[in-house]
């Protein structure tokens, strides 16, 4: 007679088990989800596919952590918050490298994985008891809903999109798993299969990509003929409330540079505590909302957005520094100093009564607040994944001095893509807008306008001064 090999008490909780397994699958292949596609941020050129992509990231780091804390209730779901590598390495795959297309890299997470994930809920609704597993079974529903909603918003996107070749090579690599859950039948894979993160492994592009829509180095400087932000005209108080308006929609629409820049710290910290992601997902989402600030609120006030440049000098720089080092400066210094002056930006707005404005910059602003909260919380721990073990205060201090360093050389290379009387500027264009007197604007005009490149070497003279800068141009001044 066959004699089984389970113990007792494992024969007792098959039922939980099994399905605590499915569920850590689950929640394994969101975490990963959330890790890679981020990787589309900053490559994808148009603004309302970035917002949508940090949108779904952010949702499925909603989806993991859900999961999570039901696996916990239940036997066998572990502490553990490790990806296995059979996992891994698909997610690692649909990322590409830095010369992929980003529109047919986009088509493979959303017509390979995530109707794989899609699959996989539903097997799972089709496989759980519905009264005895009724939590997970709630959580599963609303997942497929969300699941079911991310297919249809990524859809227009993806029209006329040739991806055919790329959608083969990640069904075969998923197929040899038999689905996310494993439920399908496994087709191993052929031995001819390359695995293209062995041949190419991804690396961050120098540059994040904007399509259409212009260029420069900076929208930040002093010279209204210029500049479309003028930095003293945000705090002067002659300046127009209408000038301010403006301006700080601009700000915020090119909040898109920190949504670049965030991207791309989650595909670089595998080993980071789950909870680390998930708050950065919140982060990445609220920064993408605040660029959709702008970007909706800009074309209402008379704004045409292709002579809106789009600033590049950020990314531009950060990109060359590590991860920890990047957060670093976002958190701790660009938005930590930001506010002093968003709150003289807020109560100039006020002046208007400009209900939507004041409700925009108040979220802004709270957000905000939690970013530099999140900042104190996992700038440590991110310094222990790259074994910086200098106190927090004194990392903070030196990688200032390596950004100045990194602007110096990476920063101001980045051409104006129009002539200025085509850009939305200060002077031709914010003023006419906002409906302000150009004799009684706001200041004095400067008594010098150097040109781009002499300003920016100007401004990088000194380090305190630089800083200063870069916080204002990342849309967050320090005082």
């Amino acid at each position: 007679m066959a004699t089984s090999t389970a113990s007792p008490a494992s024969n007792r909780m098959a039922a939980v088990n099994e399905m605590t397994r499915l569920l850590r699958l689950l929640f394994e292949v969101e975490r990963e989800f959330l890790r890679t596609v981020t990787t589309l941020v900053y490559r994808v050129g148009e603004p309302e596919l970035k917002y949508l992509v940090c949108q779904h990231a952010w949702e499925s780091a909603g989806h993991a952590r859900f999961i999570r804390e039901r696996g916990r209730e239940l036997s066998g779901f572990g502490a553990g918050e490790d990806v296995r590598d059979s996992v891994r390495r698909i997610f690692v795959e649909a990322v590409g490298h830095a010369q992929s297309d980003p529109l047919v890299l986009t088509a493979g997470f959303y017509t390979v994985l995530k109707p794989a994930l899609l699959a996989a809920y539903r097997h799972y609704l089709k496989v759980t008891d519905h009264l005895a597993d009724w939590p997970s079974k709630k959580l599963v529903e609303e997942f497929i809903a969300d699941e079911e909603r991310h297919l249809r918003e990524i859809a227009p996107y993806l029209q006329g999109v040739e991806a055919r070749e790329w959608h083969l090579h990640l069904t075969q690599a998923l197929d040899d798993l038999g689905g996310w859950l494993g439920q399908e039948t496994r087709l191993p894979l052929a031995a001819g299969y390359v695995w293209q993160q062995h041949v190419t492994p991804y690396r961050h592009p120098a540059t994040c990509n904007r399509g259409k829509y212009p260029i420069c180095s900076s929208v930040f400087g002093y010279d209204p003929t210029e500049d479309p932000i003028v930095r003293p005209w945000l705090t002067d108080p002659k300046t127009d409330a209408r000038v301010i308006r403006l301006m700080v929609y601009v700000w915020l629409m090119m909040e898109m540079d920190a949504i670049d820049y965030l991207a791309t710290v989650f595909i670089e910290t595998p080993q980071a505590p789950f909870d680390l992601h998930h708050d950065l997902a919140r982060h990445l989402w609220d920064e993408s909302r605040h660029s959709q600030f702008g970007f909706r609120q800009l074309p209402k006030l008379g704004v045409d957005l292709m002579t809106v440049e789009h600033s590049l000098d950020l990314y531009n720089i950060l990109i060359q520094m590590p991860p920890h080092e990047r957060y670093a400066m976002m958190t701790m210094e660009f938005e930590a100093g930001s506010f002093p002056t968003k709150a003289h930006v807020m109560d100039r707005v006020r002046e208007l009564s400009d209900f939507e404005a004041d409700t925009l910059l108040a979220f802004d602003r709270n957000d905000e607040q939690n970013h530099v909260r999140y900042g104190h919380r996992w700038l440590p721990e991110m310094m222990a994944l790259f074994d910086e073990k200098r106190p927090t205060e004194e990392f903070v201090r030196a990688t200032q001095e390596k950004f100045k360093q990194c602007a110096a050389i990476y920063g101001g290379r980045t051409p104006h893509s129009l002539p200025k009387e085509k850009r939305l500027t200060g002077e031709n264009a914010i003023l006419a807008l906002a409906g302000a007197d150009p004799g009684a604007r706001s200041l004095p005009a400067p008594c010098w306008a150097p040109g781009p490149g002499i300003r920016a070497r100007l401004v990088c003279a000194t380090a305190r001064g630089f800083i200063a800068w870069a916080a204002l141009y990342n849309h967050e001044i320090a005082p």
